[in-house]
């Protein structure tokens, strides 16, 4: 998904960003959030289903041909839907974008983002095959900056992402960050790395 000269990149980003600010950031990419192996079985189900009401009306088959009929349309379709490059777009957006939320709310917590001193963690959260991005603030940021904040960023997160170029939308998005953090938490006599500086591939 991303090159380790994009992840060196990135790395560099967040380093000159937790120069300005008592903030952490951190970073993942995952390449989809969840298999929705469900979803292709439930349209199957749905199609197989509505073969009876036309064959019933528009022929005089026996009910077994009708029913034998049900079994190979509920078989097809269930493998023609679950090929990987199909799957995605039988399942429905908003529980992609819900799946990907929890598994960015649960890196977040995996990655020990609310375990900062002062909770100034924020992580940059992106799926692939969801396209879904996510900027996820701690308590402590969240007190003083609006998540209406993060929404552009969010957006050119998930253009780049889009379009090949994660690399490009994590700097981008690391340097926006930084520049609000940098507003609100600026670095104390100690500004110390409590979290590495890194972008976790998944």
């Amino acid at each position: 998904m991303i090159t380790a000269a994009d992840k060196a990149r990135v790395v560099a980003a967040i380093q000159e960003a937790e120069k300005k600010t008592s903030g952490e950031i951190f970073c993942v990419i995952m390449q989809q959030a969840g298999n929705y192996r469900m979803v292709p079985f439930a349209w199957a189900a749905l199609i197989a289903l509505a073969i009876p009401a036309a064959l019933i009306y528009f022929t005089q088959w026996p009910a077994s041909v009708i029913y034998l009929l049900q079994l190979v349309a509920f078989a097809g379709f269930s493998v023609a839907l679950s090929q990987p490059n199909i799957r995605f777009w039988v399942v429905p957006r908003r529980l992609q974008h819900d799946r990907a939320h929890a598994e960015a709310m649960r890196q977040f917590r995996a990655q020990g983002l609310e375990r900062t001193e002062n909770r100034t963690g924020v992580l940059i959260f992106a799926s692939v095959a969801e396209r879904y991005a996510e900027i996820v603030a701690d308590a402590g940021i969240n007190q003083k900056v609006s998540p209406d904040v993060w929404q552009n960023v969010i957006d050119a997160l998930v253009i780049a992402v889009r379009h090949g170029r994660p690399g490009d939308g994590f700097v981008a998005a690391i340097e926006q960050c930084g520049t609000v953090l940098a507003q609100q938490f600026p670095p104390g006599a100690i500004n110390r790395d409590e979290l590495p500086n890194k972008l976790v591939e998944l």
